[in-house]
């Protein structure tokens, strides 16, 4: 799939008022829509703020799509670089899948997913919700990684969490949308993507480091490219 196919429009879904004022900057637009209020950019892109997390993330994004008006909806935002990715803070990053990281049981044996207790989470195996390929491409463009971005309810406050994520997931970043949208996007016939930011790292809480304000600063310009070239 390639960008303005039929002179569709993309959606954008961003769980908070700060990512989604990042975005507006690429437009040169200051007021941010309510949550789950739908807000046009420019000829070529709609934005909605869905707040944090997969309920609201699949909410929203199932209120907001349309299927006459978007070809293409991606999760956007910022994420935490997971252990052993060599992520640097600002890293761009967009998702080959989004993993469903904590869909499952906790078992003697290990974690199983809910396809292996016989309850897939949709038509796809396992928990990783495959992305569009045309997407995947277009945003690949702005990105410096490709790679597993995982969909998590708890951040990773510990180490020990952080590595369970990424045995879970095979993630290099997480964040608590993504797989939500990019499901939904797929079960409505939408082609679906994940594009992030990497704000802080990840593990003992102590430790961490995060650095905001630049993650929104890039995730502005990254939208500015997107823009120019849709």
């Amino acid at each position: 799939m390639e960008p303005n196919t039929q002179n569709k429009r993309a959606l954008i879904v961003v769980a908070a008022p700060a990512e989604a004022a990042a975005v507006c900057r690429a437009f040169g637009i200051g007021p941010v829509a309510a949550a789950w209020e739908r807000l046009e950019l420019g000829a070529r892109f709609d934005l909605v703020v869905s707040g944090i997390g997969k309920a609201n993330a699949a909410g929203a994004t199932a209120r907001s799509l349309d299927l006459q008006r978007h070809d293409r909806v991606v999760s956007a935002g910022i994420a935490g670089a997971l252990p052993g990715s060599s992520l640097e803070i600002g890293s761009i990053v967009a998702a080959e899948a989004c993993v469903y990281s904590e869909e499952g049981i906790e078992t003697p044996d290990g974690f199983l997913d809910c396809g292996q207790m016989g309850f897939p989470l949709g038509d796809f195996p396992g928990r990783a919700v495959p992305v569009d390929a045309g997407v995947l491409g277009w945003l690949s463009t702005v990105s410096d990684r490709i790679g597993k971005i995982a969909t998590v309810s708890t951040c990773s406050g510990t180490d020990e969490l952080a590595r369970r994520v990424v045995e879970r997931t095979g993630a290099i970043a997480e964040a608590m949308e993504g797989a939500a949208v990019v499901q939904v996007a797929r079960r409505l016939g939408v082609a679906g993507g994940e594009l992030r930011v990497v704000s802080n790292t990840t593990g003992d809480r102590g430790r961490q480091v995060w650095k905001i304000c630049e993650a929104l600063d890039r995730l502005a310009a990254v939208f500015g490219r997107l823009s120019s070239g849709a």
